[in-house]
């Protein structure tokens, strides 16, 4: 997996684009130009016997067969999809449809019952009007064999892959991934290899002058690397104030710079959309995470089993987390000319078990292992971590006070919660 923290703008949008499902469909369906091109060339070392014994009748029966098939399971296949996008934004967020869209199987094997499809189209149209000799039709022959070979795998993949399509354990277990690889980079590269930026923001300097916002929407890439070797060319520094995830509007300023150095460049080293994703954004990918189990905890729902699961997977993801503004993984910064806020421990958690203690506030169970986690967070290494994980417990057990009916459980919360004041 590419490391998103690095990746330039083209690249990463030449990512974005080979995640789309045309992309793949187009891949497979050039088989069909492929042949027509090379039908010519290797005709030559089809031997004459086999030649004789293969006529394009038969190849076009097949054709025929794959063409026609293909458009019926593409059509089911496609359904298929859009049911699974349906069940998991109501059972689980309808943020969870980006990465049902972009799941690597799903997208693969329609790309190959859809490539199919066009190339045995394509190819019937190319033998039915009788531009190959009879030699030409056997290496027309092979390539079927190999289209009909893939689409067997496929089909295989495919009815794998449907047992656990669109459940809420699979979207949750996509999204987990999604979260721990933002987290990881995070991690390894504190502030994605920039220097961190207090809150204050007291490092930017006065004469400093500002980039603001062409458009509004989410930013979703920043490359980085280009915003360093523009600064470390003018000998000066960018201070990023719009980072991954934030809300932008157009004027709005979303960093500063220093030194001669062009603004117009320095915004388009900024990646802005209608929507977040999970590339940069570690807060994102937590929050859709807490919002599966805010729904599972609707009255409509009543499903306090999913938000347990929820809180655990959200304890594991963050039990490794340390502050960005003093973590040192590696004993150099990356781009030192680049000065970004940090994602803070406070944040995260807020992000995390704030909506779920809020939603969850009257089902004791509910409680019980929301404190528990933020218990284990309070004993974390990290200052910052154990010091926003009191906090949290300390604004959890005070929905709990209000909501829980008996005295009884109100205590037993009260027993497992872990205060502010209680830090040292």
């Amino acid at each position: 997996m590419l490391n998103v923290a690095f990746l330039s703008k083209t690249i990463y949008r030449l990512q974005r684009l080979s995640r789309q499902l045309w992309i793949r469909s187009s891949l497979i369906a050039l088989l069909a130009l492929v042949s027509a091109v090379l039908s010519p060339v290797l005709s030559p070392l089809v031997p004459d016997g086999l030649a004789d014994k293969v006529g394009p009748e038969p190849v076009v029966r097949i054709l025929q067969i794959l063409a026609s098939s293909m458009l019926a399971v593409t059509t089911f296949s496609l359904s298929v999809m859009v049911s699974a996008r349906q069940s998991a934004s109501s059972q689980a967020t309808p943020r969870a449809h980006q990465l049902l869209l972009e799941d690597h199987t799903t997208q693969t094997v329609l790309a190959t019952f859809l490539g199919a499809f066009v190339y045995g189209l394509a190819s019937l149209i190319l033998v039915s009007i009788h531009l190959y000799t009879q030699k030409d039709v056997v290496v027309i022959l092979a390539f079927t064999l190999l289209v009909i070979g893939l689409v067997v795998v496929a089909i295989l993949r495919w009815i794998e892959h449907l047992s656990e399509l669109g459940s809420v354990v699979t979207t949750t277990g996509w999204i987990e991934d999604a979260a721990k690889d933002a987290l990881e980079t995070r991690i390894n590269w504190p502030c994605l290899g920039a220097r961190p930026l207090s809150s204050t923001q007291r490092e930017i300097p006065a004469r400093a002058q500002r980039v603001l916002a062409r458009e509004t929407g989410y930013v979703q890439h920043m490359d980085l690397a280009s915003l360093n070797a523009a600064a470390a060319k003018a000998n000066a520094q960018v201070f990023v104030l719009g980072g991954a995830g934030k809300f932008v509007t157009d004027g709005d300023p979303v960093a500063w710079f220093t030194g001669q150095q062009d603004a117009d460049a320095i915004w388009r080293a900024f990646s802005v959309g209608r929507t977040r994703n999970f590339d940069q954004d570690p807060r994102f990918a937590v929050i859709v995470l807490s919002e599966i189990a805010q729904r599972a905890l609707s009255p409509g729902i009543n499903d306090p089993g999913t938000a347990i699961d929820i809180i655990g997977r959200l304890t594991r993801l963050l039990i490794p987390f340390q502050s960005e503004a003093v973590a040192q993984v590696h004993d150099e910064v990356r781009f030192p000319q680049v000065w970004i806020k940090p994602v803070t421990a406070d944040a995260l958690l807020r992000d995390a078990f704030g909506p779920i203690a809020r939603a969850g506030a009257s089902t004791v169970e509910v409680q019980i292992r929301l404190q528990k986690a933020l218990a284990r967070l309070a004993q974390s290494s990290d200052p910052e971590m154990a010091s926003a994980a009191r906090v949290e417990s300390g604004r959890a057990l005070e929905f709990a006070e209000l909501a829980l009916v008996l005295d009884e459980d109100r205590a037993r919360v009260r027993g497992i919660a872990v205060l502010p004041e209680a830090a040292d």
